[in-house]
């Protein structure tokens, strides 16, 4: 919005020709979203305390009772931090951005009802696990659609340290990229266990999409890195720039020990952002090695469920994977800042790919 107010006056007025860098907006949307966090972080706390929305938690399981009757849906937070930082520094007739705005969005609404339900029951069940994937597929398989219906759709999918293995997938990309995208959504949602686990990486995974994003839509930069031409794809380095201020508003009143929890209307809503925005500059597979806490963290329930069912033990002590660590004795703190280290050393070494190829 204020692109489209500001720009036009840099005839007039010289200083406001500094809109028209994608570079000063993204910085702005940080900026700007981190001070909306900070602005309604104690009152959002304050109402949801008075509403009672406080979290439920399970009987088994690490004891983290100590936690009961947290404000949860914190992820509100962020959203709206997100939502009003990108509608006043992104440029608001490119497609891609309102395409991961609705996603994000309906994301955000289904995490919502989830949360509504478990703490209006007192439990931590919420909606059923298929209407929940029944909902995010349905959401993904249209930002899938629209990806691959559109006019400069490259069948080509890149392959991180492989310059020129770009296997073409056709109709394919539509399953993968939708699965891409509920697969990360769910991937956020496992890891918010801890105070601080899932923010952290969710925020280094964004920073990192900052420079894909500004990269895939910058020509120049896109030949040089010999990544994937997105034209508009720069857009998206806004959005990322306010997931992470937004992000770092949150972890103020979410570091431990926590003033508020995510809820499954950030986590469900992030994951997706994350997972949208890798497809839509078409770095999917990037993605896995960039988020790889959240599919470790995946694969960690898959692996203990699938080999429970076969063999009726477990490979974990509890999954996912950081409530293992905890069951070891490792403490929450600990985990967290080690999860985040990992997290920075993935997106080094996913950025590192860009020209080791």
């Amino acid at each position: 919005m204020l692109y489209h107010l500001l720009y036009p006056l840099a005839e007039t007025f010289g200083g406001f020709n500094v809109v028209r860098y994608i570079t000063f907006r993204t910085a702005a949307a940080t900026l700007t979203a981190l001070f909306i966090s900070f602005l309604m972080g104690p009152w959002l706390i304050r109402k949801l305390s008075e509403l009672r929305v406080g979290q439920p938690i399970r009987a088994i399981g690490p004891d983290h009772q100590a936690k009961a009757g947290t404000p949860t849906m914190g992820g509100l937070l962020i959203l709206l931090s997100l939502i009003v930082s990108v509608l006043l520094w992104a440029q608001l007739d490119n497609r891609f951005v309102w395409i991961v705005l609705g996603l994000t969005t309906g994301y955000g609404v289904l995490g919502f009802l989830d949360d509504y339900k478990k703490v209006t029951q007192q439990n931590s069940d919420g909606i059923s696990a298929r209407t929940k994937l029944f909902w995010q597929t349905l959401l993904a398989f249209g930002v899938a659609l629209a990806i691959y219906t559109s006019p400069a759709f490259d069948q080509e999918l890149a392959v991180p340290f492989f310059k020129n293995f770009t296997p073409k997938i056709g109709w394919l990309y539509v399953p993968l990229a939708t699965f891409i995208i509920v697969a990360f959504s769910n991937g956020v949602n496992l890891t918010d266990g801890l105070d601080g686990l899932a923010i952290g990486p969710v925020m280094i995974a964004a920073g990192t999409f900052i420079g894909l994003s500004y990269a895939a839509g910058h020509i120049q930069i896109a030949d040089y890195l010999s990544i994937k031409y997105v034209p508009g794809a720069g857009q998206l380095a806004i959005f990322c720039g306010a997931l992470v201020g937004g992000g770092l508003g949150f972890l103020w009143f979410n570091a431990s020990p926590a003033d508020l929890f995510m809820g499954d209307v950030g986590a469900l809503a992030l994951g997706g952002a994350l997972g949208t925005i890798s497809v839509l500059i078409r770095q999917e597979i990037l993605l896995a090695v960039i988020g790889g806490i959240f599919v470790a963290e995946a694969a960690s329930v898959v692996i203990q469920v699938v080999w429970f069912k076969f063999t009726g033990r477990r490979v974990f002590l509890m999954a996912p994977i950081h409530h293992h660590f905890e069951k070891l004795g490792w403490a929450e703190q600990k985990i967290v800042v080690r999860f985040w280290i990992v997290s920075i050393i993935l997106a080094l070494v996913a950025l590192s790919s860009l020209k080791l190829r």
